[in-house]
């Protein structure tokens, strides 16, 4: 009885098996990354001491290298509150639900239709009220006519060649690209960041040393004026050493402003109004971390930027088999099936079923070369992507080998500035004391004070270009991010993954 019952339904399961036998291959190319030139090893890492490489890969939480608690604090609240981060979330989202919509083109469309009416005849009802005398065979019971109907249809785009499915390739394609994007947005705010809170902290190191110079400058100060009371030294004495305060005074209420910003850079960043963000004083604590570089063909598999570059060029090869299916017929399969009767216990009856099945073609005879030219627009486009994607590795290890030499130099700069430092201190010690003993001019020590100033706050910057060039370095090689994270996109499970690419 259910067996009899389901027959009738049979066109449907047809129109599944049809469509199922009909889909073929894809046409257009299908995709193989293009070759880029890769160089055995990095130039500017020669002599490079390498670290292992777990201090870097599967480190998804780099900063932690600085050893900084606050700046740990910081970073964790980029992932949450990072406005930028959430749009770039979002348009994530975004691309798996088109992926999720292209996906359903492969699948027919059912509907199905329901109703029930009552009517009555307009001449019975006449002679049920007037006394009229109906032909015969009319009936004159005014009895209401009812008819029951529920039907199901279906309608299929059939892929037979292949345009829908690249269509698909091409959907999850920009989705995997806009998970990459998602990871570089992720990266590029955690380095941000990172850069600001080390000028923030050299800054503060900066506003140390000026207070201690302060401090040293007015006790020069006293000593000039006690000089100048006693009648030993002169009037532009004193206003040399109160121009030497007022200045280095100056200095610090200018650093005051300095770091005001990078604390504001600091609050926006993790996603916080500046009115919100109070960071204390810190004195210098920053350590350069050892970084593993690695070998330049790992590049591809590190950068984020690289991988979207890539998964956008395969979206746009996928693309061109889209734009050759206008070169082909479209064929659409159709089917109904259903039950009609004038009372329920009858309904699904076989002398109530009705179905109908069909196919229907349409192929284009002219369009004035307008297939043609999608044709070409996608291959340029594809083309385009190819050469972003090539430039796009090469300034990656451009940025490496830049970050690698810049630590290089500044490293051997920071200790020639070390030296350079020290000796100045004890330039500037000795003028002191031959200055209190009356042997030199208050001009000596004036000079001597500046170059070891000078001296101390290179040292300072210095070390504080070599911080930023550790974390641009990171940046540079993707902060131990990989892009084996991208085959965990898909579409969303809700149907079997046929005639998926």
């Amino acid at each position: 009885m259910i067996l009899a019952q389901l027959r009738p339904f049979a066109p449907l399961a047809s129109l599944t098996a049809v469509g199922l036998v009909l889909a073929g291959c894809a046409i257009g190319p299908n995709y193989v990354r293009p070759s880029v030139t890769t160089p055995t090893a990095f130039k500017e890492a020669a002599g490079w001491t390498q670290a292992a490489p777990g201090d870097l890969s599967d480190r998804g939480d780099w900063w932690t290298l600085f050893n900084d608690p606050v700046l740990n604090d910081l970073e964790a609240k980029v992932v949450v509150n990072n406005q930028n981060l959430i749009a770039a979330q979002a348009a994530y989202r975004e691309s798996i639900a088109l992926l999720d919509q292209q996906r359903a083109s492969l699948f027919p469309s059912v509907n199905a239709t329901g109703s029930a009416t009552q009517s009555k005849s307009a001449a019975s009802t006449f002679a049920s009220t007037t006394g009229t005398v109906l032909p015969s065979g009319v009936s004159t019971v005014n009895r209401p006519i009812k008819n029951y109907s529920l039907k199901l249809g279906a309608s299929w785009d059939v892929d037979v060649w292949g345009n829908i499915r690249r269509a698909v390739e091409s959907a999850r394609d920009t989705a995997q690209a806009s998970k990459a994007d998602l990871a570089n947005a992720k990266l590029s705010a955690q380095i941000l960041l990172a850069v600001d809170y080390v000028q923030l902290r050299a800054t503060d190191e900066q506003k140390r040393l000026i207070d201690d110079t302060v401090k040293a400058y007015a006790d020069n100060l006293r000593i000039v004026n006690n000089k100048f009371n006693s009648g030993v030294a002169a009037r532009s004495d004193v206003l040399t050493a109160q121009t030497q305060l007022k200045s280095a005074q100056a200095s610090a209420v200018d650093l005051l402003r300095t770091r005001a910003q990078y604390e504001h850079a600091i609050a926006v960043t993790i996603g916080e109004a500046p009115a919100d963000l109070t960071l204390q004083l810190k004195p210098w604590t920053l350590k350069e971390p050892p970084v593993p570089v690695g070998v330049p063909s790992t590049l591809l598999e590190r950068r984020p930027d690289i991988a979207a570059a890539e998964r956008s060029m395969a979206a746009a090869n996928a693309q061109i088999g889209v734009a050759m299916g206008g070169y082909f017929p479209q064929l659409t399969l159709t089917g109904s099936d259903g039950f009609s009767a004038a009372t329920l216990s009858r309904f699904f009856s076989a002398a109530n079923n009705s179905w109908s099945f069909g196919a229907s073609a349409v192929q284009t005879i002219f369009d004035a070369g307008l297939t043609s030219a999608k044709v070409r627009a996608a291959r340029a486009t594809y083309d385009q992507q190819v050469a972003n994607y090539r430039q796009t590795v090469l300034t990656a290890f451009q940025g490496v080998e830049d970050n690698i030499a810049a630590i290089r130099v500044l490293d051997a700069e920071y200790a020639l500035d070390a030296e350079a430092s020290n000796e100045a201190d004890e330039a500037e010690k000795i003028t002191n004391n031959q200055y209190t003993a009356g042997t030199i001019d208050y001009t000596s020590v004036v000079v001597a004070q500046n170059t070891a100033l000078s001296a101390r706050r290179t040292l300072i910057q210095t070390d504080q270009s070599r911080m930023v060039a550790v974390v641009d370095l990171i940046s540079a090689l993707g902060g131990g991010w990989n892009d084996a994270d991208l085959t965990q996109v898909k579409a969303s499970p809700l149907l079997p993954n046929i005639l998926i690419p």
